[in-house]
Parts: C-alpha cells; sequence; structure tokens
C-alpha cells in the first residue's frame, strides 16, 4: 500500500513547483522536466477558498485531459473532490509565448470513455498504469473544457 505524505509536505512540494512554474514561463525541470504540467485553481469543496494544484495534462483528440492519479493513493486528491462539488476552474498552462490562463468547466468522464482514454494516456506515459495497479479505486479523468 501507498504510504500518504501529510498535507504540510504535499502542500510544500506543490508550492515549489508552483513557484518554479511562475518564474520559468510554466516550466519546470526535476522528475517534471519535459513534462506537460498546468496549473489548476479550483474551488475549495469544503473552504469555499481557492486551490492551486500542479499537474500533468494531455491533450488526445482535441481534449485538454487531467488525472486524479495521486501517484496510486488509496483516495483521490483533494481537487477531485472540489471539481465534483464545484467544475468551475482556472487554468495556466506555460506557452512558447509565455503563461496562458483561462476560465474552464470539468467533466469527468464516464467509464467507457475514460478507459480508451487511459489506455492512451499509458501508452504515452506508463506511470499511470503503475498508480492505477497500485490502488483500486478507479482513478478518474477529467475534461477541462475552455469557457
Amino acid at each position: 500500500m501507498t504510504q500518504m505524505p501529510d498535507t504540510e509536505t504535499i502542500n510544500a512540494f506543490n508550492k515549489s513547483i508552483i513557484d518554479e512554474f511562475h518564474a520559468n514561463g510554466g516550466k519546470v525541470g526535476g522528475q517534471f522536466e519535459n513534462a506537460d504540467l498546468l496549473l489548476l485553481t479550483t474551488t475549495g469543496a469544503k473552504s469555499g477558498q481557492p486551490r492551486v494544484s500542479p499537474l500533468a495534462y494531455f491533450r488526445i483528440d482535441g481534449k485538454l485531459i487531467i488525472i486524479g492519479s495521486f501517484a496510486g493513493a488509496p483516495v483521490s486528491p483533494a481537487w477531485v473532490h472540489n471539481l465534483r462539488a464545484n467544475p468551475a476552474a482556472r487554468v495556466e498552462i506555460g506557452t512558447p509565448q509565455g503563461v496562458q490562463e483561462f476560465a474552464v468547466t470539468a467533466h469527468e468522464l464516464p467509464s467507457d470513455e475514460r478507459d480508451a482514454l487511459f489506455d492512451k494516456i499509458t501508452a504515452a506515459a506508463p506511470g499511470f498504469a503503475e498508480y492505477q495497479s497500485k490502488t483500486s479505486r478507479v482513478i478518474p479523468l477529467f475534461e477541462l473544457q475552455r469557457t
């Protein structure tokens, strides 16, 4: 079973990625070097406060897709709960011209669509298949539609 890091550790890790993302026009190094990364701002389901999460994303079949893997943890990441409660969000994506920010509506993919896209994601990034194998929950996929 995957050991869950504490909230303070997760928040510190995310803050360092967010700071690097902003300092470098949407690019980060380390384990995320050359990865497509975005910053997702959701509204906290309980707090009502903005919550920013750095996430890998994929563009597949014209869709902007994010994955609620949480590295194969037994629970979904907090942003999944937030999007289920309030699908309106904001995204920041690095482009050659700098960071682009826009509003989105999140749509959780139904199982048949999720399964087809998950196969494409794991073909491009096998680590997500490993995450799925670590947990009994179905890792959710969300399409972010620009509003």
